[in-house]
């Protein structure tokens, strides 16, 4: 994260000399001080002598300027502050020593002005340029100048004393980093992962840890310094571990108490460990998380004794507070998200139909912020003469009463269609219901637009009729393998409540084509021209590695570059070549599941004479897809083969809420980083599909021609 830091590195200790002292003491007892102004030690006011014996014993970086040209005479801990101009500065005037920078403010005229006034002047969190640290950073210091006087009274130097305050004042920098990176978080995933980098790299800590309350029990996520985390790491969602309501973990109890906790040596984690890192920790803060609406605790150890300063304290509280107000607005957030999702979900089909020469698949992904329910919707059914009733629409909007109408318009088409399938009755009798719906609010914003479709298997056709929608897409395969996609010249009427009256087309549907219906936040972009959007789209579904309908969903909503802030709604069916093949198998929450699965895999794949080289990879794929599925949701899961003469797909459906999975780089030495990046390179198409109740993640190999 941007302007945090570790520990200030400090210089190794100085080798002593022959009689035990430092390098620095060495040299300014050996200086032939007779030839400056300070004269031959045995000679040294009392005063002075007294000055200089505190000087050289302190252990933090002071310095004596003396007489009227500043003589340098100065400790161990302020040679390391000055760096290569020690040990030439010792005995030298100050504005030699520092000549490229004594007229700088803030360096010589504040001491002068201590030696020529007797006045005492504190400089605050000032920059020291002589003092770098290895990230090319000057070192900030707190240094105080007090005038010198002997045993006269008469003034004869000024003395310094700095001390560092990098550290605290980066911290304080990185705070203000951390809040803003916060800020930006919408799950507690995601405050978890922005949680465990700020603290293990602002406090230079050896453990991390974030426990949040549950339910009935709690869960825990932690870091370790020097844990190998790529790219996708970060991504992923945070490993989790659950963690008994009864606990003694300090995290735990000091989120149920609202009390911190501060341990400077011992074992705090001694009953609680679970390895060898909670074993090796001997200090350790736990300090609660401020929130009303979550329970939870932040946690920061140590391997070694740790002092716990005042300033740290401060430090710690103030993150823990941050914490706990990202924390809250990340549970409302996901309480709202499930709320609004699950209202969406259950407007849609749960299932698509399972027909033998006709593959479909769909996939919906919310705008905005994905905090809302939307107006976008699709389907797809059975017509009572045995042919397939396909729609896709939008109605204006991003709120309940968006989803509320849509789920009015779908019921109705739906209810409209079997009765009298014919696409331009069905959208003439839609056209109806919104405009009454329109009347009835008082309003006559309603925009609902609507593609409906009645697909003929049998005649290999397609009979289509639009309100107002983007035009279908459909993909053909050519006999020499080459695909092509081209739009349905589809009059688009008006949108539905204006009197639509839409005409219909009937296209030729053969098998191996596949047909895209789509909304238009998959072309629509802010700053570009539909007419780009609409040939993006073309394009992305052209060069496909298959028709299958799943990977085309997925090329679709990625086939426009840049974000939008509408709805996404995609439904493809493909009239298959010949009919696939289908097998499933429920996977168990239990650490043996993968291996149950690559057994009955191997010995399905291998009954349908599947080629070894699709089987193994297929395995190995389905392997880390089960693996990831059990690391991340932590339940049941649905494993499901389909085998056509042209591809495999394999999907794994998942029940948790742990978020989506991520793109992988494939040179990672990560064991989950490159999981995900095996699946990219040994298959042709890989996707993740998100839902309320968890993710499905599909891989597509294409088969070998025979």
């Amino acid at each position: 994260m941007p302007g945090t830091v570790g520990r200030v590195p400090t210089s190794p200790a100085p080798v002593p000399g022959p009689d035990g002292v430092s390098p620095a003491v060495a040299a300014v007892r050996a200086h032939p001080w007779a030839d400056t102004p300070l004269g031959p030690q045995q000679g040294w006011d009392v005063t002075v002598r007294v000055l200089v014996d505190v000087i050289l014993s302190s252990p933090v970086p002071m310095a004596l300027h003396y007489g009227d040209d500043f003589v340098l005479l100065y400790n161990q801990a302020y040679a390391e502050v000055i760096g290569d101009r020690h040990p030439g500065a010792l005995g030298r005037p100050a504005p030699e020593v520092y000549a490229d920078l004594w007229h700088a403010p803030g360096v010589g005229e504040v001491i002068e002005r201590a030696y020529r006034h007797g006045e005492s002047f504190l400089q605050k969190e000032s920059v020291l340029p002589v003092h770098q640290h290895a990230t090319g950073e000057h070192a900030v210091f707190t240094r105080g100048h007090s005038p010198v006087r002997d045993s006269t009274g008469r003034i004869v130097g000024v003395l310094t004393v700095a001390a560092q305050t990098t550290q605290l004042t980066q911290q304080l920098q990185s705070l203000s980093d951390f809040a803003a990176a916060l800020s930006g978080t919408l799950t507690l995933d995601d405050v978890a992962r922005v949680t465990l980098r700020y603290a293990l790299l602002s406090f230079d800590a050896d453990q991390v840890s974030f426990a949040v309350d549950d339910g009935p029990a709690w869960r825990l996520v932690r870091r370790i310094r020097g844990e190998l985390l790529d790219e996708a790491d970060e991504r992923l969602p945070p490993l989790w571990r659950p963690v008994p309501a009864d606990t003694t973990a300090p995290v735990v109890v000091g989120a149920r108490s609202g009390v911190p906790f501060f341990a400077g040596d011992g074992q705090p984690l001694r009953d609680t460990a679970v390895d060898r890192h909670d074993q090796k920790i001997r200090s350790l803060a736990a300090l609660p998380l401020r929130s009303s609406v979550i329970r939870g605790g932040l946690a920061v150890g140590y391997q070694t004794p740790h002092g716990w300063s005042a300033a740290e304290r401060a430090l710690l509280a103030a993150s823990a507070e941050l914490v706990g107000q990202a924390a809250e607005r990340a549970r409302r957030f996901e309480t709202q998200h499930g709320t609004a999702q699950l209202l969406q979900r259950s407007m849609l089909p749960e299932q698509l139909p399972a027909l033998p020469r006709l593959r479909i698949a769909a996939r919906y992904d919310p705008g905005v912020d994905g905090n809302a329910a939307g107006g976008d919707f699709y389907d797809a059914f059975l017509l009572p003469s045995g042919d397939l009733g396909v729609v896709l629409g939008d109605v204006a909007g991003h709120d309940v009463q968006a989803a509320a109408r849509m789920g009015q318009v779908r019921a109705a088409l739906r209810a409209l269609a079997l009765t009298d399938p014919r696409p331009d009755a069905v959208l003439a009798g839609l056209d109806r219901l919104v405009a009454s719906l329109g009347t009835e609010t008082g309003t006559h914003e309603l925009f609902v637009t609507v593609v409906f479709g009645v697909v003929d298997a049998d005649r290999s056709e397609i009979t289509l009729a639009s309100a107002g929608h983007p035009p279908p897409l459909i993909r053909r395969g050519g006999p020499d393998g080459v695909a092509t996609a081209t739009f349905v010249e589809l009059p688009t009427g008006a949108p539905l409540g204006l009197g639509c009256r839409p005409p219909t087309a009937t296209v030729p549907f053969a098998p191996g084509d596949t047909l895209l219906l789509y909304s238009d936040g998959v072309v629509e972009r802010r700053r570009q021209s539909l007419t780009a959007g609409l040939a993006g789209l073309a394009a992305a579904v052209t060069g496909a590695a298959s028709g299958d309908p799943r990977a085309l969903c997925a090329v679709a909503t990625g086939a426009v570059p840049g974000a939008t802030e509408d709805d996404v709604a995609v439904l493809a069916v493909e009239h298959a070549l010949k009919p696939s093949r289908s097998a499933g198998m429920e996977m168990p929450a239990e650490p043996t599941a993968p291996s149950r699965v690559r057994h009955w895999m191997t010995a399905q794949l291998g009954e349908w004479q599947v080629p070894d080289a699709v089987i193994g990879a297929a395995v190995l794929c389905t392997s880390e897809l089960t693996t990831n599925a059990l690391l991340h949701a932590g339940t049941a899961a649905r494993v499901e083969i389909d085998l056509s003469p042209e591809r495999l797909l394999v999907s794994v459906a998942d029940s948790g809420t742990r978020g989506t999975v991520t793109r992988a780089q494939t040179d990672t030495l990560s064991s989950r980083g490159r999981g995900l990046g095996l699946i990219e390179q040994l298959s042709d198409a890989w996707g993740t599909d998100p839902t309320v109740r968890g993710s499905t993640v599909w891989f597509e190999i294409l088969l070998p021609p025979t």
